[in-house]
């Protein structure tokens, strides 16, 4: 089994690394393969875990599928999310089918919001015990493991208002460079390793180019807490307790590429 995934505070590699764990395969960032000469994978089994972006896939995940040529037995999704999926799963199987392929097995499990424009981290966290996120993972690490089908659906009205928020949400690639940089800040440079599309860089001052998935990694994971986005509802931040810095860092650090959209 091969196991892609989107990360930024650790919600969608914990998913992914609990199926890996209940049942074995490989786990494989999205970053650092969505840029690959090929991009061609064959296995018994194939999944995708992503986190869901104002009811829709984020950009990079998008790219990948579109991309990816996947040869599988079973082929399945995984969408987490904080408030509301919308009809994100069901859009994404159109995706699979406009390039060749299938989701055997579509789902999503709600988890703790990490939107900070809209959420506040403490609260947040007090709501995860109702969420029953560890019973759920366990069920859809089940469904998979016996290989269950499962279609994705949204019903008309669910369709009419993601397609709302997803065209409000469609243009996030200037948003870093709105983000508040304080005095806090020490040029240590975790930003720019946390970011998955290369869209920062750290000289003497942190620079914020246009390419952002507005993933807000580098704002929860700053390890000074010196990055800020306007009208943030927290100053709290997120990282999930299953999920180290490091992971995320290895995950994310497109060491060697080059830099998208930042002018200095």
């Amino acid at each position: 089994m091969t196991v892609f995934y989107f990360t930024a505070t650790g919600n969608s590699l914990a998913v992914a690394k609990a199926v890996v764990k209940g049942i074995g395969g490989n786990l494989v960032s999205i970053p650092q393969a969505v840029d690959s000469e090929s991009l061609h994978y064959k296995d018994d089994a194939i999944g995708v875990v992503f986190p869901i972006y104002g009811w829709t896939t984020p950009k990079m995940v998008r790219r990948f599928l579109e991309k990816a040529k996947l040869e599988a037995d079973y082929v399945f999704a995984i969408g987490t999310y904080g408030n509301m999926p919308g009809a994100a799963m069901m859009n994404l199987q159109k995706l699979a089918l406009k390039n060749g392929y299938r989701f055997d097995y579509a789902n999503h499990l709600l988890m703790l919001d990490n939107f900070l424009p809209l959420f506040e981290m403490g609260a947040q966290a007090k709501k995860l015990p109702a969420k029953k996120v560890e019973e759920n993972t366990a069920k859809i690490v089940s469904d998979i493991n016996g290989r269950k089908r499962r279609r994705a659906k949204a019903s008309p009205v669910m369709r009419a208002i993601t397609a709302m928020v997803s065209a409000m949400m469609k243009s996030p690639e200037k948003k870093a460079q709105d983000y508040i940089v304080t005095s806090q800040c020490n040029k240590c440079g975790v930003c720019a390793k946390v970011c998955p599309v290369k869209n920062i860089a750290v000289t003497d001052k942190v620079c914020f180019g246009a390419s952002c998935e507005w993933c807000m990694a580098c704002l929860h994971l700053c390890p000074q807490s010196a990055l800020h986005a306007k009208g943030e509802k927290s100053g709290k931040r997120w990282l999930h307790p299953e999920v180290s810095l490091s992971e995320i860092i290895a995950a994310n650090n497109l060491e060697g590429s080059a830099s998208r959209g930042i002018s200095m």
